[in-house]
């Protein structure tokens, strides 16, 4: 067999891999897994035209491709699309969803290939690190910050045409930034919520929601406060965590955490992490069908769903 070694286990460099969708995502898991596998190997399905990978226009075309592993990065509300067709025409394949799962509930059964939710931050650095030192800790409260200005997001395209303005491509901060509502899940508990506002109150020339502002308590009894926007100027994205003998500041963009805990302050330095590294190490935990609680699974998606759902009909109240 020829691969690649990434710890014990070897993936197989000559495996197929299609990747479907070719906008921001796309191109960052195509770059990404031409590291892993054979550039050959891998298939894009997109309406693009592209000189540096082997291209398809439509589902159709699959079955002369049986990609092993297949990526779906669409627009979110073409992600039921993208599986339903999966679920029809193959089986044991490994399928890795951008997040969120659905823009919406659905009830489609899902049972003839593996399905894995693409929510990277849970292979961060320094939510890593969050999950290992508070083990076993008495936490009181979290309060998590995440703002950045979505004009400034996308290069390449005008922000106003972007999935993220759009209702019906599944676009909103609620869906865009639900990496938040994961990872506090991941770590603290689900959410029960007590209190929220999700709607657009900035004056972005956008259809979908600008911010959310939720209040709640997770099962393991930690108050959560969550803020998410697409307006803030100067980006940021803090979590703050209160607990017994231990108060954290984690700062994911300056990747640094300050920690306090009893009387000692120490701060711990995450400057070598890097993004691509999350997606790379998402994508091995996958192509080498090393399950861990890293990734998100198809239930867990499908929860996250749920909860968005539950955010929005609550903000309509």
């Amino acid at each position: 067999m020829v691969g690649v070694s990434q710890g014990n286990r070897k993936i197989n460099m000559s495996q197929r891999v299609l990747i479907s969708g070719y906008g921001s995502m796309g191109r960052r898991h195509a770059k990404i897994l031409s590291r892993l596998v054979k550039k050959k190997n891998i298939t894009i399905l997109t309406n693009q035209k592209l000189s540096n990978f082997r291209t398809i226009k439509n589902l159709q075309s699959l079955d002369k491709i049986n990609p092993s592993y297949i990526v779906i990065s669409n627009p979110t509300s073409d992600h039921i699309n993208k599986i339903k067709y999966i679920e029809q025409h193959f089986k044991n394949k490994l399928v890795l969803v951008e997040k969120p799962l659905f823009s919406k509930l659905n009830k489609i059964i899902i049972k003839k290939n593996k399905y894995f939710v693409g929510y990277n931050l849970r292979f961060n650095s320094i939510i890593n690190f969050l999950k290992k030192k508070l083990k076993s800790k008495k936490i009181f409260n979290v309060n998590v910050f995440c703002g950045s200005y979505l004009p400034k997001w996308r290069n390449n395209i005008d922000y106003r045409q972007s999935a993220s303005a759009k209702k019906h491509l599944g676009g909103g901060v609620l869906l865009d930034l639900s990496h938040e509502l994961d990872y506090i899940q991941w770590l603290f508990g689900k959410i029960k919520i007590e209190y929220c506002k999700s709607k657009k109150i900035s004056n972005l020339d956008i259809e979908t929601d600008d911010f959310l502002n939720l209040v709640g308590k997770t099962n393991k009894g930690v108050s959560i406060q969550i803020t998410l926007s697409y307006f803030t100027r100067c980006p940021i994205r803090k979590i703050l965590i209160d607990g017994k003998n231990i108060s954290i500041q984690a700062d994911l963009i300056n990747k640094s955490v300050i920690c306090y805990e009893r009387n000692k302050r120490k701060i711990y330095n995450f400057k070598n992490s890097n993004r691509n590294d999350e997606y790379k190490n998402q994508h091995i935990a996958v192509l080498k069908k090393r399950i861990t609680d890293k990734l998100c699974t198809l239930r867990e998606g499908k929860q996250l769903v749920y909860l968005i759902n539950q955010i929005r009909s609550k903000s309509r109240q």
